[in-house]
């Protein structure tokens, strides 16, 4: 037998402002969870806002415009799930949102574009800063030029760095600058070595090491390095 109880003093059918609430959030869960069982595919390149998983939460992310075509990695900022409200940035600033700055968010971790639904699912629905490790670098990106030994061997040394790069076209582009000026050359620059140019994130603790290469020649500053150990 079922039987149906009701608050003394309240009419039938009616809920209390804490049976409300308590009845919201039922629905708000819910809808979070359709949302992540069915998430909506995102396109790069649409402005799109992103569902991130950091840790057991989901998160709202903005990529960086220009940024977001990478097959691995992505640059995005966390952002508090209600971005574009006015209470929002402060609640952001003191969840640690707006202190993490451009990140490296890996393409696995992408759940789709970003739905209100997942609102509920963030550190700030539950009132929680942002962990110090939310599990992305941050997005700054180098160019390592190295000379690696012919033997096989993991012998060898980096002749120089360049960074940073906020962008990682930038970065291709003088990747490819740089490829095309060793083609033919890689294996006779320095002896017994073989040049090569690698892409990768800049360690922000070695940032004194790297040059600037926002106003200069990459080319001539590869000559240099090469003319540094090989003179």
């Amino acid at each position: 037998m079922i039987r149906s109880f009701r608050r003394c003093g309240n009419a039938p059918g009616t809920l209390t402002p804490e049976d409300q609430v308590a009845l919201d959030t039922f629905r708000a869960n819910l809808a979070a969870i359709a949302a992540v069982r069915d998430p909506e595919p995102w396109t790069p390149g649409q402005g799109q806002d992103i569902a991130v998983r950091v840790g057991p939460f989901i998160e709202r992310a903005h990529p960086r415009p220009g940024d977001d075509h990478g097959t691995e990695a992505i640059a995005v900022a966390l952002v508090h799930p209600d971005t574009g409200h006015a209470a929002a940035y402060l609640h952001g600033h003191q969840l640690g949102y707006n202190r993490k700055g451009w990140l490296r968010c890996e393409i696995p971790t992408i759940l789709g574009t970003w739905q209100p639904a997942y609102a509920p699912l963030t550190h700030a629905a539950a009132n929680q800063p942002l962990p110090d490790d939310v599990g992305m670098e941050p997005a700054h990106y180098a160019l390592y030029i190295e000379a690696r030994r012919r033997d096989g061997s993991l012998d060898g040394h980096t002749l120089l760095r360049l960074g940073p790069y906020t962008q990682t076209r930038h970065a291709q582009q003088n990747h490819d600058r740089i490829t095309a000026a060793l083609d033919g050359q890689e294996s006779t620059l320095v002896p017994g070595h073989r040049v090569v140019v690698r892409f990768g994130p800049l360690n922000v603790s070695d940032r004194r090491l790297f040059t600037d290469p926002s106003e200069a020649d990459v080319v001539a500053l590869l000559d240099a390095a090469v003319a540094s150990v090989s003179g």
